[in-house]
């Protein structure tokens, strides 16, 4: 059996303690979970107990979860989900590197900031290519962090104009048989998109951008036939899309403009027998010039840790079952 161990954080004052703690302690929780360990506050110290590679990366997790609170920055779960991961892959040492700079302020006024290294990858993307592909698992803020980078250019006078698009396939792009005018028929398709733009800029602004044609919420369908120059162009849901839709939506791209086209190859909900545009796409644009694939996982969910691990364990079911797959086509052959 392996031997359990101690160790001692102390809490530099109060105001530390609460903010590394969390309400109810959830934060403490969150490191109990991620790296096998218990906690006990005691006073103003916090006492961690398990075997000896955990407690250490646990402490080293409160240790640098401490240094942001030094520097004013507002930790929460997110921030712990992202140091415990990094911990557990021997890459805390970068943590603190992800909060030297933000991408904007919210509507709240709080930054928004890469939250692990996949995350950087892909922010560094964008801001290097016209065309990027953010590819993998849900919850790794694919859609959060584009919509953020197109706010950022706006604000800075890099484009004109936002144009977020996504497939709407349960509606088989048919959307004349819903209820309502076009935007009642589109909004539900819509909806992360626009509580990504509402956290960072406000609904208000939001419905002012649209007024004004600075900013264009719509199905993917709507792309066709057009150039979009000066713009920031989102495509979300791609996996969803068909060739030929990609196809199209890919050769809108105009001057002085960037597209970030986003999906889960995991959650395609296309007929049978009809294939992913984004799947075609990592074959036929792999290597040219400007266009760029970033990869995410498991490990770079930054939602509520189950989360990830929900994901994980539908990655090895999939893995599983193409093994089961293989070996019935191999003993036919």
């Amino acid at each position: 059996m392996t031997k359990q161990s101690e160790k001692i954080f102390t809490f530099q004052n109060i105001e530390q303690q609460s903010v590394l703690t969390g309400t109810n302690d959830q934060l403490l929780v969150l490191i109990e979970e991620a790296l096998h360990v218990t906690i006990h506050v005691r006073g103003s110290q916090a006492v961690i107990a398990g075997e000896e590679a955990d407690l250490t990366k646990a402490y080293a997790v409160l240790d640098v979860l401490a240094k942001l609170v030094k520097k004013q920055v507002s930790v929460g779960p997110a921030d712990v989900v992202s140091a415990t991961t990094m911990a557990q892959k021997g890459t805390l040492e970068y943590f603190l590197d992800f909060y030297q700079e933000s991408i904007i302020r919210d509507n709240k006024g709080r930054a928004v900031r890469v939250k692990n290294y996949g995350q950087r990858q892909y922010v560094s993307a964008i801001k290097h290519n016209d065309l990027t592909f953010g590819i993998g698992a849900a919850g790794t803020g694919k859609t959060f962090l584009a919509v953020a980078m197109a706010v950022a250019a706006l604000k800075k006078g890099e484009v004109e104009r936002i144009i977020i698009a996504r497939p709407a396939v349960e509606a088989g792009e048919s959307l004349g048989f819903l209820p309502g005018d076009l935007k009642e028929k589109v909004d539900p398709y819509m909806r992360p998109i626009y509580d990504a733009m509402n956290t960072l800029i406000g609904a208000d602004h939001v419905e002012r951008l649209i007024e004004r044609g600075v900013l264009e919420i719509a199905p993917l369908a709507y792309m066709r036939g057009r150039t979009l120059d000066d713009a920031f162009i989102i495509v979300d849901e791609a996996q969803n899309t068909t060739n030929a839709q990609m196809k199209m939506v890919l050769t809108r791209l105009g001057f002085q403009s960037k597209m970030v086209v986003n999906g889960d190859p995991s959650q395609i909900d296309l007929p049978k027998g009809v294939k992913s545009g984004l799947l075609a796409a990592q074959k036929i644009l792999q290597g040219l010039n400007r266009v760029d694939f970033v990869h995410f996982d498991s490990q770079d969910v930054v939602r509520h840790p189950v989360v990830g691990q929900i994901v994980t364990a539908y990655e090895e079911a999939d893995e599983k079952l193409k093994a089961l797959k293989k070996a019935r086509e191999e003993g036919q052959a």
